[in-house]
C-alpha cells in the first residue's frame, strides 16, 4: 500500500554512550519539539574509534529507555560497528561491512550478544539496522532465530515482506519533499552540523503532520510482498544511488590528485601536470 500524501520516518544512527553530546542534544531537542517517534539505531558494544566523539554519557541508556517509552523504536545497529568484512550485501552500497560475508555462526553469536546488551539495559529492540547497509542471507536467518522480525533498509516506497522479515525502507539522508510513499530519513548525529539541523527543523515545521512511527506504519500500511513494478523501481533507485556515490568517489580522487600534483609542481621551474 503506497501512502498518499507521502509519509516520513526519522532514523538516528550510530547511537552509543560516546555519541557527540552537543549534536545529539540538538537532535533530541527536535524530537521533543515535534513529538517525534523515531527509530533509534543503537550500537550495543561500540569498538569503532570514529564513534567516540564525547566522553561516555552516564545518562545515555536512561535517555534511550525514556525515548522508547515515549514511542520510539529501538533497533540493533550491528554489534561493535567494526566494518572489516568485504562480503556482498543484499543492499550493495558499500564494500566494507560488519556482517555481510561473515559466517553464519559468528553472525548469530554477534546478534545474540548485541540483543542481550540492549535488553540488559532495559530496552526492547524490535528492528535491525545494518552498519553500512551490510547484511546477507545469514544475517536475516540469525535475526529470525532471535525473534527480530523487522529491518530498516531498501529503496522501495512502501514497507514490504521479504525472506521472512518486514522491511521498512530507508532511502534518504536529508529531508526531501515527496508526493507519495513512505520515506525514512537517516540522520547521523556525530556528523550532523548546524546547517543540517536547521534544514531538518524547517522541513519538520512544514511537514510535521506527515511524520509517522514504526508502530503506525505496521498498523496502517500492512506490509506485503512487493509488486514487480515496485521491485523494478526500487532496483532503479538503488542503481542511481550507487552511480551517484561512484561519481563522487571518482571526482574526489581526481581533486586529491590535482592538489598533490599542483603542490609537487610548486618550486619547480617547469613541468607538465597531467590529469
Amino acid at each position: 500500500m503506497l501512502p498518499r500524501p507521502a509519509q516520513y520516518l526519522l532514523r538516528f544512527d550510530d547511537l552509543c554512550p560516546t555519541v557527540c553530546r552537543e549534536r545529539w542534544s540538538a537532535c533530541r531537542a527536535l524530537i521533543e519539539e515535534f513529538e517525534l517517534r523515531p527509530v533509534l539505531a543503537i550500537v550495543p558494544d561500540n569498538h569503532d574509534p570514529d564513534l567516540e566523539r564525547s566522553a561516555p554519557d552516564a545518562s545515555f541508556w536512561e535517555q534511550m529507555r525514556a525515548m522508547e517509552k515515549a514511542g520510539a523504536t529501538v533497533a540493533l545497529h550491528g554489534y561493535r560497528h567494526l566494518c572489516t568484512s568485504r562480503g556482498r550485501s543484499l543492499v550493495p552500497l558499500h564494500r566494507e561491512t560488519e556482517f555481510a560475508g561473515v559466517n553464519m555462526q559468528t553472525q548469530h553469536k554477534w546478534i545474540r550478544a548485541g540483543l542481550r546488551i540492549l535488553r540488559d539495559h532495559g530496552l526492547d529492540p524490535k528492528m535491525w539496522v545494518a552498519p553500512r547497509h551490510g547484511f546477507d542471507a545469514y544475517t536475516l536467518r540469525a535475526l529470525r532465530m532471535e525473534g527480530i522480525k523487522m529491518l530498516s533498509d531498501g529503496f522501495a516506497r512502501a514497507p514490504f515482506r521479504r525472506q521472512g522479515l518486514i522491511w521498512i525502507p530507508q532511502q534518504l539522508w536529508a529531508p526531501a519533499h515527496k508526493k507519495a510513499g513512505l520515506w525514512t530519513v537517516c540522520v547521523h548525529p556525530n556528523t550532523a552540523g548546524n546547517e543540517q539541523i536547521t534544514e531538518l527543523r524547517c522541513f519538520l515545521r512544514s511537514h510535521d503532520a506527515r511524520f509517522t512511527s514504526v508502530d503506525r506504519v505496521l498498523e496502517e500500511l500492512q506490509p506485503r510482498e512487493l509488486a514487480a513494478s515496485e521491485q523494478a523501481a526500487a532496483a532503479w533507485r538503488l542503481l542511481r544511488m550507487r552511480l551517484s556515490r561512484f561519481r563522487k568517489n571518482v571526482y574526489g580522487q581526481l581533486r586529491v590528485r590535482k592538489r598533490h600534483q599542483t603542490q609537487s609542481g610548486q618550486g619547480q621551474q617547469s613541468g607538465w601536470i597531467s590529469f
